[in-house]
């Protein structure tokens, strides 16, 4: 391995617009995992952007670090991952995007037929929610999940 494909954690801050006590916090979490020089200091491979980078994109879909967390499980460690390593670990990824696509078109649907009928109508209201019956079976909204 080459010394230029050895980052810094400046120089991963840099590139992916974390701070450095991101990255560290990542690293304590075992998704990314820096080599150590001779003296002690931290060095990361170039891959490791793109580890970072996915875990932003995951956030941003609204994946727990939970999630992302068992994702990058597939992924090796000490080489940059291939295409068949990035693939593997999306099916995951996908089948939960999918589900908050099909639980955003039941709100979005929802709130069309709510909104439609003004709310004049009880009876066709997903919200309407009489002696609170719905309370009865635990906390938190679940019409709309």
């Amino acid at each position: 391995m080459k010394a230029n494909d050895l980052l810094t954690i400046g120089d991963l801050a840099r590139r992916t617009g974390l701070s450095v006590s991101a990255i560290r916090f990542y690293e304590d979490k075992g998704l990314v995992e820096p080599m150590r020089t001779g003296g002690n200091q931290r060095r990361f491979l170039r891959s490791d952007i793109r580890r970072l980078s996915f875990i932003l994109i995951a956030q941003n879909l609204g994946l727990s670090l939970a999630e992302i967390e068992e994702a990058m499980k597939g992924l090796p460690h000490g080489r940059t991952p291939t295409a068949a390593d990035w693939k593997r670990i999306s099916v995951t990824i996908r089948q939960r995007i999918d589900t908050q696509i099909a639980q955003l078109d039941k709100v979005r649907e929802d709130l069309d037929g709510c909104i439609g009928c003004g709310c004049l109508s009880l009876k066709k209201c997903a919200l309407y929610n009489a002696q609170d019956k719905w309370g009865e079976s635990g906390k938190g909204p679940r019409v709309l999940r």
